[in-house]
């Protein structure tokens, strides 16, 4: 159920995007709404992060390597570098890069769902109201003149419902990958390489985070491989693996906003160090 006025609400979590989400209520918000401009991506131009879903894997996975961070083990597609930048958003004209895929997460922006102590099946839809696409003057309003959500809003409340069902699908995923013990520390490396494509200096470590072990799963008992076949969780994994394949593209793009030869880079996903040797 959503709502918008009963009991206190919390959001769950991180929340990466958001500054100051608040309960969507006609009090409050009637005649505010949602105002694109022609910048409508700017909230996204300094997240190099984003939440997925198990669920977008497939999709997401052919353009942005898709990691796991953490003791949670969140997993996110990977945007950048390095924290404040977005490879993806245009800086000059707050654009998403055309034909890439936009992540729910993106999509939902600015609503998002908070559950109630001890009632979780019931959420209220939030708003977040330090979002530069809020306004007083709003393209699509909040509300109709007599007070009742605008089929916009209602649409929005909608897609937060079936994301915060996503959301319970990915942790359901992660938590049977931790039960079969499936994670492993692994890093990207970036080996610099000059216009012969030859390897110049030392690989320098892009990233380290948790990934899904290729030799765990091909070493599962063939009865757990059904299972996982079965319940779509194999080729969500085979989509995280094979997303690897992308932090060559997302160096290409770092090199070609620095100015430099897309040829430059090279990512080597490749599993971490051991410990060195007492």
């Amino acid at each position: 159920m959503a709502d918008a006025n009963q009991g206190m609400p919390e959001i769950k979590g991180t929340l990466p995007l958001y500054k100051k989400p608040e309960p969507l209520n006609v009090q409050a918000h009637k005649g505010k709404g949602l105002k694109y401009g022609d910048r409508p991506f700017d909230f996204l131009n300094e997240t190099h992060f984003v939440p997925v879903t198990v669920g977008e894997f497939a999709n997401a996975g052919g353009v942005f390597p898709l990691i796991f961070l953490g003791d949670t083990k969140t997993v996110v597609a990977v945007m950048g570098l390095q924290a404040g930048e977005n490879l993806f958003v245009d800086p000059n004209t707050g654009a998403f890069s055309p034909f890439s895929y936009v992540p729910a997460y993106v999509r939902r922006y600015p609503f998002v769902g908070a559950v109630h102590t001890n009632e979780e099946d019931r959420f209220t839809v939030c708003v977040d109201a330090g979002s530069h696409l809020f306004s007083d003057t709003p393209d699509v309003p909040f509300f109709n003149e007599d007070g009742k959500p605008s089929e916009f809003t209602e649409r929005a409340i909608d897609f937060v419902r079936r994301f915060e069902a996503d959301v319970a699908a990915t942790q359901a995923f992660i938590d049977r990958m931790k039960e079969l013990d499936l994670f492993e520390e692994q890093q990207t490396n970036f080996q610099p390489r000059d216009n012969a494509g030859q390897p110049v200096g030392e690989p320098q470590v892009v990233a380290t985070y948790w990934g899904i072990s290729l030799a765990k799963v091909n070493a599962l008992p063939t009865k757990t491989l059904e299972e996982l076949r079965d319940n779509r969780y194999l080729g969500a994994i085979y989509a995280h693996l094979l997303s690897m394949a992308r932090w060559d593209q997302l160096l290409a793009r770092a090199a070609s906003r620095n100015g430099q030869k897309v040829t430059a880079a090279v990512a080597q996903p490749s599993m971490a160090p051991p410990p060195p040797e007492a």
